[in-house]
């Protein structure tokens, strides 16, 4: 260690009164650039902020889209199952093993979200009901565009008409 070298460093020193002066005039206009610069960029982070969230948003609603798209397709696929239940059991209206098998798909009906459109006793309403045949008045008492019976019934999903009921209506 004795032959360590010594190194001498010198330090610059500046006093306040040398140091560059700005006007006020010139840091007032200073620091309205970087207050400019600062809102500018501030609305550029919101603007990419909100659009991220819109994006998010929208393939939120792009997902559940799909989703229920699909499951109506399946749903649609099922109804004609129900309809063969249905007309089991109009040929057998005793059967037990026929019975259960309507609980069974009407449950699963309720789980998915299906539901069956009330139709007879019910006016016609064209969103709901597929009027096929008009036939007169049972009575006096029905009013006119009142389902009579109902051939075929309908389902929705949702808010969704799945398929509209097949109805008789009163002339």
């Amino acid at each position: 260690m004795a032959n360590e070298e010594k190194k001498e460093v010198e330090i610059e020193t500046v006093s306040v009164d040398e140091a560059p002066t700005v006007s006020s005039d010139k840091q007032t206009e200073i620091i309205e650039q970087l207050n400019g610069k600062i809102a500018e960029l501030n609305d550029k982070y919101l603007r990419v902020a909100a659009e991220l969230e819109n994006t998010r948003r929208r393939a939120s609603l792009d997902i559940e889209s799909v989703s229920r798209n699909r499951a109506m397709g399946v749903a649609e696929k099922i109804l004609p199952v129900m309809d063969a239940i249905n007309a089991a059991l109009t040929h057998s209206p005793d059967d037990e093993g026929i019975k259960t098998m309507k609980r069974a798909m009407q449950n699963a009906f309720a789980q998915i979200g299906i539901v069956k459109i009330e139709s007879v006793g019910e006016m016609l309403n064209p969103q709901f009901h597929n009027a096929i045949q008009m036939v007169d008045k049972p009575d006096e008492k029905t009013p006119t565009n009142t389902i009579i019976s109902e051939l075929q019934p309908g389902y929705m999903f949702g808010d969704t008409v799945l398929r509209p009921a097949m109805v008789v209506v009163s002339k």
